[in-house]
């Protein structure tokens, strides 16, 4: 991952960043993607962390994994 200089980063648009408001968590390449998925990991509340997750799946051509609903899943198992 190649670093960013300030300038760099000052440059970056808010739509890059997981968080724009406080312009945390750039997410411009698959790399700052993941690392910022890790820092998230590490800092972050539920909340921040579940949008940067989402953003940084986005990023990296990931799909989100969403919980099958109680029919579905028996519907898998042949309960209905």
């Amino acid at each position: 991952m190649a670093r960013l200089t300030t300038k760099e980063r000052n440059a970056l648009p808010s739509s890059d960043f997981a968080d724009p408001k406080d312009r945390k968590y750039p997410e411009e390449d698959a790399a700052h993607a993941k690392d910022a998925k890790a820092r998230a990991s590490e800092f972050a509340g539920p909340k921040l962390k579940a949008k940067v997750d989402k953003m940084a799946d986005k990023k990296l051509g990931k799909k989100s994994k969403k919980k099958p609903g109680r029919f579905t899943a028996r519907a898998k198992l042949g309960e209905y």
